[in-house]
């Protein structure tokens, strides 16, 4: 009698543990999206915790109107010396890409005033120096809208 009250017993304990964790709630933010009410929209695949999706920031920025080869034209046709530019770092320089945020404490310098008025302007935007790339950013966010790789080398 005792061997088959102590097995109902481990039987019973054995559900009600097993089955503890099926009932439980995921942690806030796992699971399936539409389970989640009132949470924002659900995160695409590549998004960041953040909110920042560079598919969809590089989508609403211009593009800079102009090549490379066409800024390089200009710097030649006008006999500008703008020499000295060395090349950013290698892990720096990947991370200039369009729609991508202007990475923190990189060495960005103006864009000379004889070359700046040959570049075609966007309201909102300004053209930057990074190393020998040409960048466009958007002011409001810092985002990079265009980049015109070596111009200056």
């Amino acid at each position: 009698m005792k061997a088959l009250l102590r097995h109902a017993v481990c039987a019973t304990l054995a559900l009600v543990l097993g089955a503890t964790p099926a009932l439980a709630a995921p942690p806030e933010g796992k699971g399936k999206p539409e389970k989640h009410q009132g949470h924002g929209k659900p995160q695409k695949h590549g998004q960041a915790a953040s909110g920042y999706d560079s598919a969809d920031a590089a989508r609403d920025l211009v593009r800079a109107g102009i090549t490379a080869a066409a800024v390089r034209a200009i710097i030649g046709e006008r006999h500008l010396d703008l020499g000295g530019y060395s090349a950013l770092p290698p892990g720096i320089r990947k991370n200039l890409a369009r729609g991508k945020p202007l990475p923190p404490g990189i060495a960005k310098k103006a864009v000379p005033m004889p070359l700046l008025s040959e570049l075609p302007k966007h309201s909102g935007y300004e053209w930057q120096v990074a190393g020998r790339d040409l960048v466009l950013v958007a002011l409001g966010s810092m985002l990079i809208a265009d980049v015109l790789s070596d111009v200056f080398r």
